[in-house]
């Protein structure tokens, strides 16, 4: 088996997980602070959105990885 069927499977189901699951959030640290005893950190949560059209591209590339044939 050659590598694109592997890329074209994965292509499609990345490009679902991203229909499924469009925004993305994590936290990080931004600030941290110490002044004597007390510690202080500020945490900022970010939100990633993915577009529909990235994920439909996705699903469309994968698909025409793994059906195309060799000619």
């Amino acid at each position: 088996m050659s590598l694109k069927p592997l890329v074209g499977l994965a292509l499609i189901a990345l490009g679902a997980a991203s229909l499924a699951w469009p925004e993305l959030s994590y936290t990080k640290d931004s600030h941290d602070a110490k002044l004597g005893p007390l510690e202080f950190t500020l945490k900022q949560k970010e939100t990633i959105r993915v577009p529909v059209w990235v994920g439909l591209a996705a699903i469309a590339g994968g698909t025409l990885l793994v059906w195309r044939r060799k000619g």
